[in-house]
């Protein structure tokens, strides 16, 4: 087993299902774990500093923040609160890897601040790039004689980004192909969905996620934004990211060629295997997650989605056509709805009711800046709130 022991990595989103995953990927290869950052949990985020030790903690809610430094008196750890503490964290001189998995909106700075540090980014946070892709990649670009680079922790993109380490030098693929799970709804149709309960949506059938995530693979508007992200993370036009339902979640995603080889990455359903990709890259090294047998499974199966029926993935492949607004947008309108849904103050099909309106609002091109991004953000929330009054 390689040893990882040098490698210090901070874990923004430490007690959510990535988060807590990478933590055991951490003690597996032995890397350093030197700060630590969630919203609100602040029992489990104690729990981890005491294992861990780092010399950094940050809790976004700041009452939660303050709990924590009672909590941890006796222990040689700072404690930040808010955007501030996490920029703070994620910019660390000591730190070479910044894990960011926390969801939502708040993503998009902290993964600035690192790139701007020149510190490495394992990106498992979506809307960075959904709502921030042209801004984030070129700060990457920019800063690439540094050493910055941006590593993709989401099993479809790092699936992507594996079958990509066998291309010929400066040779893209002519086609990406992104798989979906289908969600727990695969099958159905529009009038069906009218009346599932949320216990329903959260029952996904291959992955252990946060609500928002499963909300978003049972609207499918989850792989709407794999697709942006892909789009930003790997060069490609919209028009050559193509998805395909397969059930099994064992073909993670593949890569077309030009003489229309297909290469594919497999692995059993767990996020282990991405994770530590993003963090041991470009080597690899032995993994306690179980072997893919694929007797075991007997068949993979793999359908077209049905875009009628989950209107998200053509509502974000429509967004990312006209412009960096659109997509900040319809993220924002997005997960404006999945809240409103989760504290079942709407139903399941007003989501992407919402998340049209704020694609047919949106204006070509903009999103330009940070602050621009953010306040689109802010009015689509704002708007997207409204339209259930009126």
């Amino acid at each position: 087993m390689e040893d990882f022991c040098q490698k210090r990595l901070v874990i923004l989103g430490s007690t959510g299902s990535i988060g807590t995953q990478a933590l055991q990927v951490a003690d597996q290869i032995h890397a350093q774990v030197v700060g630590l950052a969630a919203c609100r949990q602040v029992g489990l985020v104690e729990e981890q500093i005491r294992r861990y030790r780092p010399a950094v903690a940050v809790m976004y809610e700041e009452s939660a923040a303050q709990d924590l430094r009672g909590r941890v008196r006796d222990l040689p750890v700072r404690v930040l609160a808010g955007m501030e503490g996490l920029c703070e964290l994620a910019a660390a001189e000591d730190a070479d890897t910044v894990l960011n998995a926390v969801v939502g909106m708040v993503g998009l700075r902290p993964t600035l601040a690192a790139i701007a540090a020149g510190n490495e980014v394992a990106l498992a946070n979506k809307e960075t790039l959904v709502a921030g892709g042209g801004l984030v990649t070129r700060r990457v670009a920019e800063l690439s004689g540094r050493g910055v680079r941006l590593l993709p922790v989401d099993s479809e993109h790092s699936a992507i980004f594996q079958c990509l380490q066998g291309a010929p030098p400066g040779k893209k693929p002519s086609r990406l192909i992104l798989t979906a799970s289908g969600g727990p709804f695969f099958g159905k149709k529009r009038e069906e969905l009218a009346a599932v309960t949320l216990s329903d949506a959260l029952r996904h059938p291959n992955w252990s996620m946060g609500a928002k995530i499963t909300i978003d693979s049972a609207t499918m508007i989850n792989k709407g934004l794999e697709l942006i992200e892909a789009r930003w993370l790997f060069d490609m036009p919209a028009d050559k990211i193509d998805i395909v339902v397969h059930r099994e979640s064992v073909v993670h995603s593949l890569v077309e060629y030009e003489d229309h080889s297909v290469i594919a990455q497999l692995g059993v359903p767990d996020m282990r295997i991405p994770i530590q990709y993003a963090l041991t890259y470009p080597d690899r090294v032995p993994s306690p997650v179980r072997q893919l047998r694929l007797e075991e499974w007997g068949k993979l199966t793999f359908y077209p989605p049905d875009e009628e029926t989950f209107e998200g993935i053509a509502l974000c492949r429509a967004a990312v056509m006209r412009g960096g607004a659109a997509t900040v947008m319809v993220n924002a309108a997005n997960e404006e709805a999945v809240a409103l849904y989760l504290k079942g103050k709407i139903g399941f099909l007003d989501i992407s009711r919402l998340v049209r309106a704020a694609l047919e609002r949106s204006p070509i091109g903009g999103g330009e800046t940070v602050e621009e991004i953010e306040e689109l953000d802010r009015e689509t929330r704002r708007r997207t709130r409204e339209m259930l009054i009126g």
